[in-house]
């Protein structure tokens, strides 16, 4: 594979000296419109890459708070159409952000996977994360996914084992997203002293960037875990905002003044990095 537009954040990041922030939000919600709009302000926000959620019925490894938001999205009539052409639309401004398509096998089956890979391509869309798809499923959307040229990230857990990592980083490509906790997405805070363990064992067996991601909430937390990992992820504080917002407008501004605060955190994490 040629370099991506993630292969190129990551280096750009590494350049500077500092980790960068990935922001998730739902394609779709609370609609169509709002959606588009905070996608195409999270980079000014302070976003390095973005992860763009795929509304999906049954999202088994999401807390409430993105299972809300998914069916937010489906309720305002969300598709995988109009999810890549919401990707089409945000790279008519901005070429450089690395866009993330992140959810479950289900919606790209029923789509097709050879339309689904030529689709996303051709709208702008960098990588993948199917958080359903163990690497025993590969040639299913995997390999096919390389090939087109998308990064495929994996994601490790705190239960993913010396024998099993190298399994799971084989065809991993882009960065590892290293799950902080057991459990669903949102479901507790951050302790982040095992996180700086686990980050360094990664290293170990990989050269890719490390990003974590899951009990995320704060700045503090997000410099915390800056000063160990690549990057760092967050998605159901973000998601919270937009569905404590009385309309469109205000969910907007209230993600993005989350997202303003937590790459706050992230930058001033950088003097600490070592």
């Amino acid at each position: 594979m040629s370099a991506t537009r993630i292969d190129r954040r990551f280096a750009d990041l590494a350049r500077a000296g500092r980790a960068g922030l990935v922001t998730f939000v739902t394609a779709g919600d609370p609609d169509y419109r709002t959606s588009l709009d905070l996608l195409r302000d999270l980079p000014a926000a302070g976003a390095d890459l973005i992860e763009l959620g795929m509304p999906f019925t049954d999202p088994m490894a999401d807390g409430p708070a993105i299972q809300a938001a998914g069916l937010r999205a489906l309720a305002d009539g969300q598709t995988m159409v109009r999810t890549l052409a919401m990707v089409a639309e945000f790279r008519g401004q901005d070429d450089a952000t690395p866009i993330v398509l992140m959810g479950y096998f289900n919606p790209i089956h029923n789509y097709g996977v050879d339309r689904f890979l030529a689709d996303a391509v051709a709208a702008g869309v960098d990588g993948l994360i199917v958080v359903d798809l163990p690497p025993e499923e590969d040639d299913e959307l995997c390999h096919p996914a390389l090939g087109a040229g998308l990064n495929f990230i994996r994601l490790a857990t705190p239960t993913t084992d010396d024998k099993r990592l190298p399994r799971v980083l084989a065809n991993t490509s882009g960065f590892v997203y290293y799950v902080s906790l057991t459990g669903i997405t949102g479901s507790a805070s951050l302790d982040v002293g095992p996180v700086t363990k686990a980050v360094a064992r990664l290293k170990r067996h990989t050269d890719l960037p490390v990003g974590v991601g899951f009990g995320i909430r704060s700045a503090a937390q997000a410099a915390a875990v800056a000063r160990v990992a690549d990057a760092v992820v967050v998605g159901s504080a973000i998601v919270d905002r937009i569905a404590a917002a009385p309309d469109g407008g205000q969910a907007r501004a209230a993600a993005l003044d989350l997202v303003r605060d937590l790459a706050a955190g992230v930058r001033g994490a950088r003097e600490a990095r070592p």
